[in-house]
């Protein structure tokens, strides 16, 4: 497959990217539901052995597994119905089994996301580096609607924990400080 079409021009390599940006949206919408999910049951089982009790038993959830569901009715989300964007759109917003409305949320983020890829693409053109903003901001939009959800971010993944985790142990950062001097 040659990309050279997509170097030569910037409407073209926007448009793919903002496509990938729809399909990582996606995901997106799958990690701003379960993190919290996982967040609390980790923080259930961490109380449990705090008291000296068996952690309860949970269903096995993380960003994989188990495959999407309607929460109304429970009917798992086929392939199909799960293209980003053109899937909403083609079942009018509604589960295909029980008729229950999905949140118009899900498109949003998927082509919020599109959105801010393709404009990445456009200023960055093809080169490495707009693949690592693209990241980035998959990353603020996750973190942002799980914090617009929840008020609770992990701080491990936090951006802001992560650039004082870096700073703090720079070793010109330890030796700088100067101390408080009496005179």
């Amino acid at each position: 497959m040659d990309l050279s079409i997509l170097q030569s021009s910037p409407l073209l390599l926007a448009l793919a990217v903002g496509v990938l940006g729809l399909v990582v949206g996606s995901f997106l919408n799958v990690v701003i539901h379960r993190l919290p999910l996982m967040m609390q049951a980790e923080w259930r089982a961490d109380c449990a052995e705090l008291e000296g009790r068996e952690p309860p038993v949970e269903p096995r959830l993380n960003l994989l597994t188990p495959r999407s569901r309607c929460p109304a009715c429970g009917h798992r989300i086929r392939w199909y119905e799960n293209i980003p964007l053109f899937s909403w759109l083609a079942l009018r917003g509604r589960c295909s089994a029980c008729g229950t409305a999905i949140g118009l949320r899900y498109p949003l983020v998927e082509v919020g996301t599109g959105l801010l890829f393709a404009a990445i693409a456009w200023r960055l053109g093809p080169q490495p580096v707009a693949l690592l903003w693209c990241g980035a901001a998959a990353v603020l939009v996750a973190l942002t609607l799980i914090d617009w959800d929840t008020t609770v971010l992990p701080d491990s993944r936090s951006p802001a924990a992560r650039i004082h985790r870096c700073t703090t142990d720079l070793p010109a950062s330890r030796t700088s400080r100067r101390q408080p001097t009496r005179g």
